[in-house]
């Protein structure tokens, strides 16, 4: 899936600071970011630059010191109902005492706009999709961490966001788990025609699954390369890895992070 080139998602001018015990510590210091409609932009940087607070700000979850976020030309002031944000830590956004099939519901029975037939019909297709079929009845306690982060999508995209933003989601689960999760995503993003924000620290994750990645500098966070990514498709965890242009893409993205950092990039000898 291409991006539209309609904006839907603008940042202008983000500060974001916080103020404990006297301190005021600067998280985001004049970001400026456009989210295309149907693209998929991973943003990238060191631990505690800001990308989780850019992420939650864009949510309508916090809000900015100074600056503005627009969606669709709205200025956000609370979440937006088309925009749904996956957290982090999805044993913590799922509710232990229902199942499934509840857990991936909820959303939806708490609109009121729907007719239980219809929740249901909903709920099951996103069950199937998300590979979740016999499990319905089964409580988050006694399923994998990466069937946990599927039962979260799910009861995301049950409501039918244009946006869905996702801070690290993969974070959590072994190698192949997040390979699979990884394709899952990109196929949902492709069928669903998805805008997708996807923060992570992986930049190899960020390169194989996105149409652009943005890296932030240390804190305080401000945006230090925007590189758009053209690899053909469909994509393959193996072949796109080896590709000429991937490498190139990842050693861009992998060259800023490590001078932001006063990093070496070769052995001392």
């Amino acid at each position: 899936m291409s991006p539209s080139g309609t904006t839907v998602l603008r940042v202008r001018g983000l500060h974001k600071s916080f103020a404990a015990a006297g301190n005021t510590t600067v998280a985001l210091n004049g970001v400026d970011l456009d989210i295309a409609e149907g693209s998929f932009v991973s943003i990238v940087g060191p631990s505690g630059c800001g990308k989780s607070t850019l992420l939650q700000i864009m949510a309508g979850l916090a809000s900015p010191t100074a600056g503005d976020v627009f969606y669709k030309d709205r200025c956000i002031e609370d979440p937006p109902p088309d925009v749904l944000y996956v957290f982090q830590q999805y044993t913590r956004s799922l509710f232990p005492w229902k199942t499934v099939e509840r857990n991936v519901a909820f959303g939806l029975e708490n609109k009121g706009t729907l007719s239980r037939a219809e929740i249901a019909s909903r709920t099951s297709e996103l069950i199937g999709l998300m590979k979740l079929s016999g499990f319905e009845r089964h409580y988050p306690w006694q399923l994998s961490g990466g069937m946990q982060q599927r039962v979260a999508i799910a009861r995301a995209l049950a409501c039918r966001p244009a946006v869905l933003l996702m801070d690290e989601p993969f974070s959590a689960v072994d190698a192949l788990t997040r390979v699979g999760l990884q394709e899952l995503l990109r196929s949902l993003w492709r069928e669903l025609k998805l805008t997708v924000v996807f923060v992570t620290h992986d930049v190899d994750e960020g390169v194989y699954l996105s149409t652009r990645v943005v890296a932030l500098t240390r804190a305080p966070g401000t945006i230090a390369i925007d590189v758009p990514i053209d690899l053909p498709g469909p994509r393959d965890q193996i072949a796109t890895r080896a590709l000429p242009a991937y490498l190139d893409y990842r050693a861009r993205l992998l060259a800023q992070l490590f001078a932001d950092e006063g990093l070496k990039r070769t052995e001392a000898a």
